[in-house]
């Protein structure tokens, strides 16, 4: 919308009266069972958020074309990479520091051996977005569920009066503050009223006559402001909408939240800010706006992320046909180590080649020792080395005349 209520009302009183009214009243708009303060939530379906999702269900069909291109190591390898880095940067939000290496490590291994590390829960539950996997969201209890998995260890170890003490949330009060210390919002209390409160928002999602775009927007913004637990409401919040969204559009989405969040957090805060308003009379339109252009900028991104590698990885093809017998085991192990470099977070194992190739360790290992070693990258710096193509090596020789002196007399 062009102005919010809570501006409108510092410009003129009378038209902020009207201009309440009227939206309040619009046969468009919809009435939520949840209470901002003394006024009852509702959200307009304004012109800018029917064409936001428009624009995001556009964007995911051109996503699926892409990804339907790609192979399938190079989708989990785009995939892990992704799930990372928004971990990394839902955990930075909340200025809890956490390492790329840590996480990858956890994610190389999640058979259980590594259930006593810090973030095992929430790299194994982001791990679920990729998958066929579902989690129950419906009932408190199955929130509860979720925060335990990911979170309960972790605040156990780290700063333990922090644990959930009621039935299922916290029963003492809770305030957000500013960067100044200002408090900025109480999360409901006590927790009767954040049970209830939860469960009328749990049946907003489940409503499918409103879009579940808006929904998911919703349940956001309503999260937040109940604020049920004493820490971790911020990134439970946004794993959930993470999931519920990689459950609409592409999987990938749900990898890409965070990172787009944090590059718009001053919005995000303001949105929140603005809605939390007494002014704002309950009127949740300008998050739900804000919130779905998070999703529509994080999806253009996404799409071009992907566009640029599909398009990368097609050129390298090419230039290894040139070089090498297509399907030839030189050929498959070359366009794999492209495919490693351009799509993970830092190239592939000899266990991972191994494996995908179906040969034994030594035939793998004498394979990428025929390599040129100006073309090989190897990363040593894990306890497993990682191998990737060097792609301005490749480009350089293809454009050599080394190279073309070759050609000329295999086509000659």
């Amino acid at each position: 919308m062009s102005y919010t209520l809570k501006k409108l009302y510092h410009i003129d009183k009378d038209k902020y009266r009207q201009e309440y009214e009227k939206r309040f009243c619009c046969e468009d708009t919809v009435h939520i069972d949840f209470y901002i303060g003394d006024n009852q939530a509702f959200v307009c379906q304004s012109v800018e958020i029917l064409n936001l999702i428009i624009s995001i269900e556009r964007t995911d069909k051109a996503v699926n074309k892409l990804y339907d291109r790609l192979p399938k190591k190079a989708i989990t390898q785009f995939a892990n990479r992704c799930l990372i880095d928004e971990i990394v940067l839902s955990n930075n939000i909340e200025g809890v520091h956490s390492t790329r290496k840590e996480l990858n490590d956890i994610l190389n291994d999640l058979s259980g051996n590594n259930k006593r590390q810090r973030f095992y829960g929430l790299v194994n539950k982001y791990k679920m977005l990729f998958s066929e996997d579902n989690i129950r969201i419906e009932t408190c209890r199955d929130i509860r569920k979720i925060y335990d998995d990911i979170f309960l260890d972790e605040i156990k170890s780290t700063d333990s009066k922090n644990q959930p003490d009621g039935e299922i949330f916290r029963k003492s009060g809770v305030s957000v503050y500013s960067p100044t210390e200002r408090e900025i919002h109480k999360g409901l209390c006590p927790e009767e009223k954040i049970i209830s409160a939860m469960d009328s928002s749990l049946e907003l999602l489940k409503n499918d006559k409103l879009d579940i775009l808006i929904r998911i927007a919703l349940f956001h913004y309503l999260f937040g402001y109940i604020h049920p637990f004493y820490d971790g409401n911020g990134r439970t919040s946004r794993f959930i909408s993470s999931y519920l969204l990689s459950r609409e559009l592409n999987h990938l989405i749900g990898y890409r939240i965070s990172y787009t969040i944090k590059e718009h957090l001053n919005e995000y805060y303001k949105a929140f800010d603005v809605c939390n308003n007494p002014l704002n009379k309950g009127e949740l339109t300008p998050f739900v706006e804000m919130f779905l252009k998070i999703i529509d900028i994080s999806h253009k991104q996404l799409y071009y992320a992907l566009e640029k590698r599909v398009n990368d990885l097609e050129r390298y093809r090419l230039i290894l046909k040139k070089l090498l017998p297509e399907n030839s085991s030189a050929f498959n192990l070359y366009f794999v180590l492209v495919q490693a470099t351009l799509f993970s977070n830092n190239g592939i194992t000899v266990k991972e080649l191994k494996q995908h190739f179906e040969i034994s360790e030594n035939t793998m290992r004498k394979m990428l020792r025929d390599i040129p070693k100006n073309l090989l990258v190897i990363d040593k710096n894990d306890r497993e080395y990682h191998y990737l193509m060097n792609l301005s090596e490749l480009d350089s020789f293809f454009h050599s005349t080394e190279f073309h002196k070759m050609d000329s007399s295999r086509n000659g």
